[in-house]
């Protein structure tokens, strides 16, 4: 065996036209569109999570969380075959052979630490992201917390590669995507296929990707979508993330005995189902949505959250605590803030679609909010406690 077979490849060895900064910066500008929309619409679902935001979580309109939450899944999924492309198209730069002199290795140290932090952290949201729509976790630390850490993480390594890059990237867009002026001097002068075209394939696997997937957050698209994780089925047309079998309520929520408790200090009222059901009932038409990205509209039935509240004299401008019959998991207990607790529109439910509440959607009551994600729409609610 000779020993050049075992040397490892250099720069030089890599010909493709394709392998060029006109491609990776012009698929670079999508991609980084892609991160911008993922960053600012998980902000927006942080903040939706959060008691107490650092801005107060509007209430209307009542499809801004779903709507803001299909565009993270659909902005990230987008992102998976450009991120694929772009490291492609930079891969040789990777067997580049290193600067001599210790000011210029020091810098290209620095810029390829950068770089290896961007990678490792966009790899690390993508691949987190789609695991999460599946609800796949075979990690051991709480999605959310880390996928919300870890954006900006990427964020920030994002910044410092543009600006390292801004001069070459200025230059290469102002140019002709068949230009020569930035290329390697070992890139070939044709190709079975030329930039443009494998730039607009890039866009367009983007977006096959997006409408393969996207049926789980916009219901017209739910025919194409071969893989969306949720089909919209379920009682009520409402997809079930955990069963009452699941959260081992079944016994408790069907118990003759069962009451739901209401209290404000000293004053508390104990409510049966029947008892729900005698007072004045109120229909809305809200949408659930979860954190993986699907979401169904629903008719909800049941009585105003405020009626409730005022049967213990309970003032307006407070948050509510909910507990759950499940007696374990991280959503067992949430509190509302009293924004949405003072809202019109937010019920204890009572029915769906017409129909008794089924025992996955949370029987014998749940609450259902404007704008809440769904881990926050309390199932089997046990006590009502104003804070």
């Amino acid at each position: 065996m000779k020993l050049e077979a075992l040397a490892p490849p250099r720069e030089a060895d890599f010909t493709s036209r394709l392998r060029s900064p006109a491609v990776a910066a012009r698929v670079g500008v999508w991609l980084g569109i892609c991160f911008v929309i993922a960053f600012v619409t998980g902000l927006i679902s942080h903040e939706a999570h959060v008691t107490h935001p650092f801005v107060g979580f509007p209430t209307r309109p009542v499809w801004l969380y779903r709507w803001t939450q299909a565009l993270h899944v659909a902005s990230g999924t987008a992102a998976i075959p450009l991120l694929l492309v772009k490291l492609w198209s930079v891969f040789p730069k990777l067997f580049a052979r290193p600067p001599r002199r210790i000011t210029e290795l020091a810098v290209e140290s620095l810029e390829r630490g950068s770089i290896a932090v961007l990678v490792g952290a966009a790899i690390f949201q993508l691949a987190s992201g789609v695991a999460n729509t599946a609800q796949w976790y075979p990690w051991g630390f709480h999605f959310r917390a880390t996928h919300y850490a870890m954006a900006w993480i990427a964020l920030g390594a994002l910044a410092v590669h543009v600006a390292v890059k801004l001069p070459l990237i200025r230059s290469v867009l102002g140019s002709p995507i068949e230009s020569a002026e930035h290329d390697r001097p070992s890139t070939a002068e044709s190709g079975p296929l030329d930039r443009r075209t494998l730039v607009r394939g890039s866009l367009l696997a983007a977006g096959v990707a997006v409408l393969a997937t996207a049926g789980s957050a916009v219901p017209v698209l739910r025919r194409v979508s071969v893989f969306g994780v949720r089909s919209g089925g379920g009682p009520g047309g409402v997809p079930i993330n955990k069963s009452a079998r699941a959260a081992d309520v079944v016994a408790a929520a069907l118990s003759p005995s069962y009451r739901l408790t209401v209290r404000h200090g000293a004053r508390s009222v104990e409510l049966s189902r029947a008892d729900l059901e005698g007072l004045r009932q109120r229909t809305g038409v809200l949408p659930i949505a979860c954190v993986e990205g699907w979401s169904a509209n629903g008719t909800w039935d049941g009585v105003r959250l405020r009626d409730l509240l005022d049967l213990v004299g309970a003032p307006r401008g407070r948050d509510v605590r909910f507990t759950s019959l499940q007696q374990h998991g991280p959503y067992k207990v949430t509190t509302l803030p009293s924004q949405f607790a003072d809202d019109p529109l937010t019920l204890v439910a009572l029915g769906l679609d017409g129909e008794k509440l089924a025992l996955d959607h949370g029987y014998p009551c749940r609450l259902i909010a404007p704008d809440r994600p769904g881990v926050l729409q309390t199932k089997w609610l046990d006590q009502v406690e104003v804070l």
